[in-house]
């Protein structure tokens, strides 16, 4: 895709990348919970919440490997096969967090392009977006399993090459150190939101723009600042 931001652009960003799990769609206790299931199953430590809820946003094998250290390599498939078959019996139970919707209407409206930048795998991603009606909304999209996982900046470089763009324009919004971390690597400005997976105690070290507290929040500094 070649784009060139016109004379109508008159934003501070052409781009809004957004993570997906913790950030758009309200799935991580389920996801924590999965992971903790997963690792029990097939006889690992069981990490603590914090612990498990830390690796949201890698990719699937990166984020096992960091929450079950005691497993041996021979077993990861296994254990991606169980957190799998958990996060599967209760993914119908979980959706967008309120206003996300409308703020993403009246961003693409402001002709903003968005897009998702995310450590699900390409399928996983593709059924969500599917499932809460999503189609149309999203210019373009990045997953861990067809670029690199985050914090490798891979995922925002592909983007920004896609839609030709400098990281100057860009902007991440995420719940986690991770999807700050990205930004920070890609040289791309990034805001945080507080309601997710990681505390903020450590937002700070990555000077993110704002972190919001509420999808409310969220969407009103993006409308007055973005």
């Amino acid at each position: 895709m070649q784009n060139t931001p016109t004379m109508s652009r008159l934003r501070q960003f052409d781009l809004i990348a957004f993570d997906w799990d913790g950030t758009l769609y309200d799935s991580t206790a389920i996801i924590t919970r999965s992971i903790q299931r997963a690792v029990g199953d097939v006889g690992g430590k069981v990490p603590t919440d914090k612990d498990a809820s830390y690796v949201i946003g890698m990719g699937l094998k990166q984020a096992l490997e960091h929450a079950a250290p005691d497993v041996p390599a021979h077993k990861y498939p296994e254990l991606g096969d169980r957190y799998r078959h958990h996060y599967a019996q209760e993914e119908n139970d979980i959706d967008l967090f309120q206003g996300v919707l409308p703020m993403l209407r009246e961003l693409r409206a402001r002709q903003h392009w968005l897009a998702v930048a995310t450590g699900k795998s390409r399928m996983g991603l593709n059924h969500a977006l599917n499932a809460v009606s999503l189609k149309g909304l999203f210019h373009s999209s990045r997953t861990a399993d067809e670029t690199r996982s985050k914090p490798h900046p891979m995922m925002l470089q592909e983007l920004m090459e896609e839609f030709n763009i400098t990281p100057d324009r860009v902007l991440m919004v995420g719940d986690t150190t991770h999807d700050l971390h990205l930004a920070r690597n890609a040289g791309c400005a990034c805001v945080a939101v507080s309601y997710g997976a990681h505390s903020t105690d450590f937002f700070d070290h990555y000077n993110p723009r704002f972190v919001a507290t509420s999808v409310a929040e969220l969407h009103q500094w993006l409308v007055n600042n973005a």
